[in-house]
């Protein structure tokens, strides 16, 4: 079996570095095309905006499987360079592929032409195209569960627990500029508010076992307070745009906190600019694929600034975050640093090194 593995597990797939590569000039061609060339454009320019708007706090909603597709320091920079200062992501973009990969792990090129029940054996997962090693995969679930065994026994919002392991890899990463290092370092949270459904909860079942069987209590994980959390930046940012990649429940719980507010008797405006990358159709019974202004029904993003763009995410994302970077205009935004709202509960100060402020590069 390891020498079959072997075999598979050979090409590492590759991340895009936006800093090297300037997708400006196809980006102002494809504003004069038609189509989904058309819409990336006008995606680059809403970006263009949240990042130009020195009052605008821009959330960055991550779904699906991009990071291990190759985007992964994609969003790393868009963090370094102060296009975004918040996170909301699946379990999977956070965990399974970040800590994945801090940890030293790579994610592989594989193919879809394959026989799975013979990926199986030779314990590989597969994400269509990608392949990871499952024992791999498990070490990251243990990596999860030694840094609960090391937290107070009480909830914790996934904000919080990612910071404590934002705080561990400072001193036990093998590749420095992950995303969640990165926004420790830079006072970002990120909020996963599904996180059980994920390598983490693999690591959370052993901890909390263990200890059950040692008759201890043991950590937990509270949603609730994620939705608490988020919401209390809408309500202190007030303007905020939203750049999501994919759908689902990061997508819905980005939104939901101007409702949230509302509901609380707070008067916050609907998130102005939103851009949506996806290739969910919105006539398949609503899986995901709700359009923006179908959310502008809910009071939850206004429709003058918004995009929906119908591709496949890693074929457009380097090229509309390259642009952003290129322009330059992030060099000229405050760091929110959103994290220090709590860092009496995270009961350690947030690093104080600050994001890049280097000249962009022509």
């Amino acid at each position: 079996m390891a020498k079959k593995q072997k075999a598979l597990l050979k090409d590492v797939v590759k991340h895009v570095d936006i800093t090297k590569i300037d997708a400006t000039a196809i980006v102002d061609a494809m504003r004069g095309m038609s189509f989904s060339s058309r819409d990336t454009a006008r995606a680059a320019d809403i970006l263009q905006m949240m990042i130009k708007n020195r009052d605008c706090s821009n959330w960055l909603i991550l779904a699906g499987s991009t990071s291990a597709g190759g985007c992964m320091q994609v969003y790393a920079d868009m963090v370094r360079y102060r296009m975004v200062d918040c996170v909301v992501a699946t379990g999977a973009s956070i965990i399974d592929m970040d800590l994945f990969e801090a940890l030293g792990y790579k994610h592989y090129k594989g193919t879809p032409f394959v026989d799975d029940a013979m990926l199986r054996k030779n314990y590989i997962d597969r994400i269509y195209d990608t392949y990871i090693d499952e024992d791999e995969l498990q070490a990251c679930d243990a990596a999860v569960r030694e840094i609960a065994d090391t937290l107070e026994s009480r909830p914790y919002s996934s904000r919080e627990f990612i910071w404590k392991i934002g705080e561990w890899l400072t001193k036990r990463s093998k590749k420095k500029n992950s995303l969640i290092q990165t926004c420790y370092e830079c006072g970002v949270p990120i909020f996963v508010p599904a996180f059980s459904d994920c390598s983490a909860g693999f690591g959370m079942v052993m901890h909390q076992i263990e200890r059950i069987k040692q008759g201890k209590p043991y950590m937990t994980l509270d949603s609730v307070a994620d939705f608490r959390e988020l919401t209390q930046i809408k309500l202190r940012a007030k303007t905020t745009g939203l750049f999501m990649v994919g759908g689902g429940v990061p997508k819905n719980f980005a939104q939901d906190t101007v409702v949230c507010a509302e509901i609380l008797g707070y008067d916050v405006p609907m998130h102005q600019y939103a851009v949506q990358i996806t290739v969910a159709d919105s006539r398949d019974g609503a899986c995901s694929s709700s359009t923006l202004k179908e959310a502008s029904s809910w009071g939850k993003v206004q429709t003058i600034h918004e995009q929906m763009v119908y591709a496949e995410a890693t074929t457009v994302v380097p090229l509309i975050a390259s642009y952003a970077y290129h322009q330059g205009d992030w060099a000229k935004r405050k760091a929110f640093s959103w994290t220090n709202l709590f860092a009496k509960k995270t009961s350690s100060k947030t690093p104080s090194k600050a994001r890049t402020s280097s000249k962009k590069k022509k």
